[in-house]
C-alpha cells in the first residue's frame, strides 16, 4: 500500500492494487482566490489567495491509472468547484466517484460525472473486494459548516486505513477508532478556523487526542499550508508535537511525499 500526499486534503491511495485519489483539489496556485463570504478570524489573511502552492506534479500523473475518486464532502478546497454550480471539469467524468450522501451525489451528476456511488456507513464491496465504509465526522467546534465525513478501507491483504476528513475530535470519531482500529490514520490537521464556525479540523490537541486513542497507529498529518484560514503550519505543528513528545509517532510528509506500508 501507498499513500501519497498531493497538497491540501488531496492524497492518492494505492490500496489493495487499486488506486484512488482522495478529495482532489487540482486547480492551479492562487486561482480560487481569497476566501470570499466568510467572517476570518485572522482579517490579515483576507487577501491571500488559495491553493497557496502548487500541486507537486503534472495533474496528468496525479490522475493517470486511477480506478475511483472519493470525496469527502463538496467544499471548494476538496473539489474543484465552478461558479455554474458543477466542477470536476479536470477529472475523467466516468471514472467510479464514490460522495458522503445524495446531495453531493446530485453535484456530481449534474457535473457530468456517469458512474456516482453513495458510500454507506454499513459499508459496500469495490474494487475488488476492497471494503469502504463512511464514518461520520464533526466540521466544526461551533456549529459544522457543513456536513462531512471521513471512511475507512478495508481488504484482508492490506491495513486498516482511516481518513478522518474534515472533522475535529469528537466522540463519533473515538467510536470510529475504538471499533475500527485502524493501522494507518490520516488527519486533516491545519486546524482551519472561522469566526462563525469555529475550528474547522483538527489542532495539535486533537491530534495528540488519536495518538492516546490508537498509539500503535500510523498518523499522518495532512491538509497542511495549503489555505488561508489555517492557523497551524508543518512548522508549528512539528513543534508543538515535539513539546508533547510524540513528534516522532506522527507523519509531517511535504507535498510530493510518498509512504509505503
Amino acid at each position: 500500500m501507498k499513500i501519497e500526499q498531493l497538497r491540501s486534503a488531496t492524497i492518492r491511495i494505492e490500496y489493495a492494487g487499486k488506486n484512488f485519489l482522495i478529495d482532489p483539489w487540482l486547480r492551479p496556485k492562487a486561482s480560487m482566490g481569497p476566501l470570499i463570504g466568510y467572517a476570518l478570524v485572522n482579517p490579515a489573511v483576507k487577501d491571500i489567495k488559495m491553493p497557496m502552492c502548487e500541486l507537486p506534479k503534472a495533474t496528468e500523473e496525479i490522475l493517470a491509472d486511477i480506478d475511483a475518486y472519493i470525496v469527502t464532502h463538496v467544499h471548494p478546497d476538496h473539489f474543484d468547484m465552478n461558479p455554474n454550480g458543477t466542477g470536476g471539469d479536470l477529472l475523467c467524468k466516468s471514472t467510479a466517484i464514490w460522495v458522503q450522501n445524495a446531495k453531493d451525489a446530485e453535484y456530481m451528476k449534474h457535473s457530468g460525472f456517469t458512474d456516482v456511488r453513495i458510500i454507506q456507513e454499513t459499508g459496500c464491496d469495490i474494487e475488488g473486494n476492497i471494503r469502504l465504509i463512511k464514518t461520520p465526522g464533526c466540521h466544526g467546534t461551533k456549529v459544522p459548516c457543513g456536513p462531512a465525513s471521513g471512511f475507512i478501507l478495508q481488504h484482508k491483504e492490506e491495513k486498516t486505513v482511516y481518513v478522518a476528513g474534515d472533522t475535529i475530535w469528537y466522540p463519533e470519531v473515538k467510536a470510529t477508532l475504538e471499533t475500527y482500529q485502524p493501522d494507518i490514520i490520516v488527519l486533516n490537521a491545519c486546524a482551519a478556523e472561522l469566526l462563525d464556525f469555529g475550528r474547522l479540523i483538527m489542532d495539535d490537541n486533537d491530534v495528540y487526542a488519536v495518538y492516546k486513542a490508537c498509539p500503535n497507529a500510523a498518523i499522518i498529518a495532512s491538509h497542511m499550508d495549503t489555505v488561508s484560514h489555517a492557523t497551524l503550519t508543518r512548522e508549528a505543528l512539528r513543534k508543538k508535537l515535539t513539546e508533547k513528545a510524540i513528534a516522532d509517532k506522527i507523519l509531517i510528509p511535504a507535498d510530493g511525499e510518498i509512504y509505503q506500508f
